[in-house]
């Protein structure tokens, strides 16, 4: 894993910190007996699902704890678990519990992985840390750009493998694309794009009423600053809401905003300048997340990251999870086929294969474990950051956004022609699938944001109400530890 290394520390060096800390060295938990893997999952809705069965298909790995906040949620997947332990002729040792600091107190635990909703994860990820434990998070590794610095800290100071559930970085020919790309093969790369485009339907709206008996509140919440419990937060709609979730920006669309950064050149770390907009336009409900959303940032190189949301839902409607390439020359790859400048015919991509740990994104984080070494996990803390960090700022512009009729907000893109082409084209399936008007349709425009990618700060013009929302408040006993107090 040379290649996975050395990319671990240019990316570190580049972002001006300290290069990663082998397991070994800073203490991570030693695995035990016989190469036996003790893993406790966290989260036990939805992807939490998928995590139980994806660690219980790996070798030497024993699902040690189940952790959830919900009684009867907890119940189940434990009832679940046991049919499938036993149904292999294996005792059921496993142990539920509602607080993921019970599980973290076991010190023959290894491993934590974390599939709870956004606002957890950072914290999870730093106190796992700190108990020597591995951890594998679900995107995003972040709710906010501070407290994904401190995962990176976390992870310096401690040694442990920390691994992005960001799955197409154990992709390998995903991994040869991007290398190929970022080698010149096809040009010089002037914009990455990515889109996650797939329908959702309206939330409605639900009042604040007394929580569910079967629901430990308080565990719930953990950090975020929420005082009354409504039932579009448990439990996938907190994903629509500012203070729980990201959006579908920092939700399915993690995945392709990490590709997308994954192509550019390796040296470029955060962007310069951001900008977004976008609305909600199809459904009169309580979510507060756009859709749709169209997303701009430029890297200190030149070279741009788009990205587009439209989680619409109407007759005739295009799915997009993907992503696209747009070349300096006028070339550009769209669904694995390149066009030559000025071509309309396609031609298939073939690539090598690229560097990665083998054993899909569970049995690479495995082997990154049981080796000690942070390097090797696919989606490690520097590039999960650095992805989170883009849809971090691309949301934050469209909170500080005001409404704009349509037709004056083309001048906000100033001589960006890519970008008014791409939004035009947004508008247009807006207008012609959910009946936005082509003129006079308000879109929520955000402001330019200028970063400085090193420090990972807001400068010039909006920079103090934009650094106001690098950093949530968290309630007290669920604090996030402030830099250098990790």
């Amino acid at each position: 894993m040379i290649n996975k290394r050395r990319h671990f520390l240019k990316s570190s060096l580049a972002a001006g910190v300290a290069p990663f800390i082998s397991g070994g060295i800073a203490g991570a938990q030693i695995i035990g007996a016989n190469n036996r893997l003790r893993l406790a999952v966290a989260g036990l809705n939805g992807r939490g699902k998928s995590h139980i069965d994806g660690f219980l298909g790996q070798k030497g790995v024993e699902i040690a704890y189940l952790i959830d906040p919900d009684k009867n949620v907890l119940a189940q997947r434990m009832a679940d678990l046991r049919k499938k332990v036993e149904g292999k002729g294996l005792p059921f040792t496993t142990k539920g519990v509602s607080d993921v600091r019970e599980a973290l107190g076991d010190k023959n635990l290894d491993a934590l992985s974390i599939a709870t909703p956004n606002h957890w994860h950072s914290l999870m990820t730093i106190w796992a840390a700190q108990a020597g434990k591995h951890v594998y998070v679900e995107k995003p590794m972040s709710h906010d750009v501070a407290e994904g610095r401190i995962c990176v800290e976390a992870q310096q100071k401690y040694g442990v493998v920390i691994q992005h559930g960001t799955q197409r970085r154990s992709d390998a020919g995903i991994a040869g694309l991007s290398e190929a790309i970022r080698a010149g093969k096809f040009g010089r790369l002037k914009i990455s794009y990515g889109y996650c485009c797939k329908p959702r339907g309206g939330i409605g709206f639900d009042k604040v009423a007394a929580p569910p008996k079967n629901l430990d509140w308080n565990l719930w919440r953990g950090p975020a600053e929420i005082d009354g419990y409504h039932a579009n937060y448990a439990h996938y709609d907190w994903h629509w809401f500012w203070k729980t979730g990201n959006g579908d920006m920092n939700n399915q669309g993690t995945h392709q905003l990490d590709v997308a950064a994954w192509a550019l050149d390796e040296d470029q770390t955060n962007p310069t300048r951001v900008m977004s907009l976008g609305g909600r336009f199809q459904w009169n409900d309580q979510g507060g997340t756009p859709i749709p959303m169209m997303g701009m940032a430029e890297y200190p190189n030149g070279q741009w990251a788009f990205f587009n949301v439209r989680n619409v839902n109407y007759k005739g409607y295009e799915r997009q999870v993907e992503n696209e390439y747009y070349f300096e020359d006028g070339g550009r790859i769209i669904r694995n086929k390149y066009y030559a400048p000025g071509s309309k015919k396609g031609e298939s991509v073939k690539v090598p294969q690229g560097d990665v740990t083998p054993g899909g994104n569970w049995g690479s984080f495995i082997t990154a474990c049981r080796e000690g070494k942070p390097e090797m996990a696919n989606g490690n803390v520097l590039e999960a950051h650095y992805g989170c960090v883009l849809g971090h700022l691309m949301n934050n512009s469209y909170r500080l956004g005001d409404k704009v009729p349509f037709n004056a907000k083309a001048g906000r893109f100033g001589d960006n022609a890519p970008a008014a082409e791409h939004f035009g084209k947004l508008h247009g399936i807006m207008a012609n699938g959910v009946g936005v008007p082509k003129d006079g349709a308000e879109y929520v425009v955000g402001p330019w944001l200028k970063f400085d990618p090193k420090a990972e700060k807001h400068v010039g013009d909006h920079a103090a109400v934009a650094n106001a929302l690098l950093k949530d408040s968290n309630r007290k006993g669920f604090e996030v530890p402030a830099p250098g107090k990790v």
